[in-house]
């Protein structure tokens, strides 16, 4: 199992390398699915990267491939060098669902983690204490999943998937079921957390704002066959307000990913953000 890393001071990621990767599902039957042609990204440790594309354009798929959760057709996928040819077990990993479970508090939620990975348990107690203190939640540490709000439950699961200290971190939609003003307060927490350690993350959404509230850089991607049509790095200060909508910048960089959108037949009479200069 995986080893819990130093939890006292700051730490970066590691470097992940998609090269040439496709998905082709159903490959033995007459009716093959290709969700992803040959897509080669070079992600530096320690960055915050988005995936935006519309619905089946195969972000998620993506995703699991880098986990080793799901073979790939093609190509390769190394994180911090060594080739991903099976379940990575020292990543963190959230999705849309808490995936919490009823009959435990969240505590305990987060230690079983923990448990599972064959972590010191003190250290990863001491860490999980530290971080529902950091997401306000120590309240709510002896508290079961249906005693919390959707929102709490989503912090929960987010304290579970940093408590070893993962250099990688994988998240599918993990805000996708919340209400719009709880994703804005959970996209700060997150990135208040993310400043602290700087790990390498993967954030797939489907929210272009979310997208620039978070990320260093964005992969726009084509309707499927998936493929990287834009990449775009983000050049705003950090911390970054909880509301950014009034930024010139920030507009900038949200007309630029739906005019991609536009252009590729994925937004239909949809009025976008005023023309800001200097926008691509």
């Amino acid at each position: 199992m995986g080893t819990l890393h130093n939890l006292q001071g700051p730490r970066s990621g590691v470097p992940i390398e998609i090269r040439n990767v496709s998905k082709l599902f159903g490959e033995d039957t007459d009716k093959p699915f290709r969700a992803l042609k040959e897509v080669s990204v070079s992600i530096p440790q320690g960055q915050f990267i988005s995936v935006v594309g519309a619905s089946g354009c195969g972000k998620s798929t993506l995703m699991l491939m880098v986990a080793g959760l799901l073979e790939r057709t093609t190509g390769e996928i190394t994180v911090d060098g060594r080739s991903v040819t099976r379940p990575i077990t020292d990543v963190g990993i959230a999705f849309q669902d808490h995936l919490l479970l009823d009959f435990r508090t969240a505590f305990e939620n987060v230690m079983l983690h923990a448990d599972i990975r064959g972590l010191p348990r003190a250290d990863v107690e001491r860490r999980a204490k530290e971080l529902f203190e950091q997401l306000r939640l120590t309240h709510a540490m002896n508290k079961y999943p249906r005693q919390l709000s959707g929102g709490m439950r989503q912090r929960v699961s987010l304290i579970r998937t940093l408590v070893h200290d993962p250099a990688v971190i994988l998240m599918d939609e993990p805000f996708g079921a919340l209400d719009a003003l709880t994703r804005l307060e959970v996209r700060t927490d997150l990135e208040s957390l993310w400043m602290r350690r700087r790990p390498t993350v993967l954030f797939i959404t489907h929210s272009v704002e979310e997208a620039v509230g978070l990320s260093d850089r964005i992969l726009v991607m084509s309707p499927s066959p998936g493929e990287v049509i834009d990449d775009i790095m983000v050049d705003l200060p950090r911390p970054r307000p909880i509301v950014l909508g009034d930024a010139p910048e920030f507009a900038a960089y949200v007309d630029r990913i739906h005019r991609q959108f536009e252009r590729l037949g994925v937004l239909h009479g949809v009025s976008r953000l005023p023309k800001v200069a200097g926008a691509a």
